[in-house]
C-alpha cells in the first residue's frame, strides 16, 4: 500500500466533497483515531493509522486489502466510489433522498429513481450533487447517486421524470457475484 499522489488525492477528495460537502474534515480528522487514504492495486482504502502500521509487515503481494474500500481508479484515471463507503457517506451527507418501498426494489436492481418512487428529499439538494438514498422504512441507506433536478424542479416534474441518477446500490455485490458464475 502506498500513499496517494497529490493528483490522486485531489480526485478522491473532489468526489467525496460532492457527497459530504463541508463534512469532509470529519472523515480525515476523526477524534477516535486518525485515518488516511492508501492505494493498493488501483483501489483506494480508508484505513486507520494503527491498522496501517500493522499492515506494513505483510508483503505487498500477499496483501489483499486493509481498511474500507472507498473506490477505485478506472483505466482513464477517473475515481469511482464503491458501495462499501456507503456507511460513511450516509453519516456525513447533507443531501438525502427517501424512496417508497416500490422504488427501493427498482433502485436496488440498478435503475434510476423517478418522481413516482420518491417519498421526500432534503432541502437545498443541488443539481448534479451527490445524494444518499435511504429506504422509507427504517431509514436504511441502500445506495447513492446524483441529483438530476433541484427540489423546485422535482415538484413541477411529471411522475416518470428521473430525479436521481443511480451510481451504486446494495444489490451490486450480488449482481457482480452472479456474473462470475
Amino acid at each position: 500500500m502506498r500513499p496517494l499522489s497529490d493528483d490522486e488525492l485531489m480526485l478522491v477528495l473532489d468526489k467525496l466533497k460532492k457527497f459530504v460537502g463541508n463534512q469532509l474534515g470529519h472523515l480525515l480528522d476523526r477524534p477516535d483515531a486518525p485515518h488516511v487514504f492508501r492505494l493498493h492495486k488501483e483501489r483506494v482504502y480508508y484505513i486507520s493509522e494503527e491498522i496501517l502500521k500493522r499492515s506494513i509487515h505483510i508483503p505487498r503481494k500477499s496483501l489483499v486489502s486493509a481498511g474500507t474500500l472507498f473506490g477505485k481508479f478506472t483505466h482513464s484515471k477517473k475515481f469511482r466510489l464503491h458501495i462499501t463507503c456507503l456507511d460513511f457517506l450516509a453519516k456525513l451527507s447533507p443531501s438525502k433522498v427517501w424512496v417508497k418501498s416500490t422504488g427501493e426494489q427498482s433502485f436496488v436492481y440498478g435503475n434510476h429513481i423517478v418522481k413516482a418512487h420518491l417519498r421526500r428529499v432534503t432541502d437545498e439538494t443541488p443539481v448534479n450533487g451527490g445524494v444518499v438514498v435511504l429506504s422509507e422504512i427504517g431509514e436504511i441507506p441502500i445506495g447513492f447517486g446524483t441529483a438530476a433536478k433541484t427540489v423546485g424542479d422535482i415538484r413541477n416534474a411529471g411522475p416518470e421524470a428521473i430525479v436521481v441518477y443511480h451510481q451504486a446500490d446494495t444489490g451490486e455485490y450480488l449482481r457482480d457475484e452472479a456474473e462470475l458464475f
